[in-house]
């Protein structure tokens, strides 16, 4: 047996000796390698020791309560707000998929480095700094863009487009197109195709006359008595004349006020094509085929629909409320002198 013990390194030749005095020699050799160790390392190395085994007991203290708070929620599915994906999803990018699918319990690994994934995306997310993109036309422009398209009823995107390039303003054909569906105005062919009964009459405004009666009470030597009073309105300038006024109207009168209105010199139909009118018995037949003679069609309104006769209807209370409903009138002398004076 040849042994050598120079520095910290110690050889030892062991061949052929029995197995008692290897042994022996073991031991003596731990006793030179412990003897040949810095002190301060020495105890460096056991207090790592000491402190590692203390971490191994602690990762199996918290591994066994984590067991056994999941035995106590069952099937009981775990909810985590933000804050806690975010702290779990940190801790767990240091351990790796393969360490964690030994110690993760609550939820699993992969869904860990989702988390995890996901605050790096939430990180260079910068859609809460972007803008709404471009600007909207302002509110005059927008209006001009309505009004186009609502006065000219055939015309499309193009036309609408060439016609503010006239007037100075550079407008794309998507953005005309989105600010009529934001405002409700279909496209040209749909538009085209519809029109309101406010875009008929002013249409045909200089060829519609609209008739209607109204009642006034009056006091005469046989006390109060009514009286029915029938007018006629151009639509195209609202100009009133006063056709007649009677306290018992009846064909033959209203005979007469036909002949009147389609007088070739100063008859109120003369150029005229449509009358409007309600479902009152005083319009007989006779009166409307001399009107139809003259060139007058006859438009008689449905049952209880005055709002088709609005302008009439409009007159009659303007006059009531600010002239009527104010005055005293006595004899068929003075209402008759009251409403030509009006008239003239």
């Amino acid at each position: 047996m040849d042994r050598v013990v120079s520095g910290k390194s110690i050889c030892i030749d062991l061949q052929g000796i029995t197995d008692r005095t290897a042994e022996q020699y073991r031991d003596n050799v731990t006793f030179l390698m412990t003897k040949s160790l810095d002190p301060f390392r020495f105890l460096l190395i056991a207090l790592s020791g000491w402190m590692n085994q203390q971490q191994l007991q602690l990762i199996d203290y918290l591994r066994e309560e984590n067991r056994v708070l999941r035995e106590q929620l069952g099937q009981k599915r775990l909810r985590f707000n933000d804050d806690q994906r975010r702290q779990l999803a940190a801790k767990a990018k240091g351990l790796g998929r393969k360490v964690l699918r030994e110690v993760a319990t609550i939820v699993t690994p992969e869904t860990l480095l989702a988390w995890h994934r996901r605050l790096i995306a939430q990180k260079y997310d910068g859609s809460g700094k972007r803008g709404c993109g471009r600007p909207r036309k302002s509110e005059e422009i927008e209006d001009l863009v309505v009004r186009l398209a609502e006065e000219n009823r055939s015309w499309g995107y193009r036309r609408i487009q060439g016609a503010l390039s006239n007037l100075g303003h550079e407008v794309g054909r998507g953005t005309i197109a989105e600010i009529l569906a934001r405002h409700g105005v279909e496209p040209a062919p749909e538009r085209e195709r519809k029109t309101t009964w406010k875009e008929f009459l002013r249409q045909h405004w200089d060829l519609i006359v609209a008739a209607d009666f109204f009642t006034i009470e009056a006091w005469t030597r046989r006390g109060l008595q009514r009286f029915v009073i029938l007018f006629f309105m151009e639509l195209s300038t609202r100009k009133v004349e006063i056709a007649g006024i009677a306290s018992s109207p009846s064909g033959l009168w209203m005979n007469q006020v036909g002949r009147n209105l389609t007088d070739a010199v100063e008859g109120l139909l003369n150029g005229k094509a449509y009358l409007i009118h309600d479902r009152d018995p005083l319009f007989t037949a006779e009166f409307l085929s001399m009107l139809g003679e003259a060139g007058v069609a006859s438009v008689k309104l449905p049952p209880r629909s005055p709002n088709l006769n609005a302008y009439a209807e409009r007159f009659v209370r303007t006059i009531k409320e600010s002239c009527l409903e104010r005055m005293i009138l006595f004899g068929e002398s003075g209402v008759l002198n009251y409403y030509y004076r009006k008239a003239a």
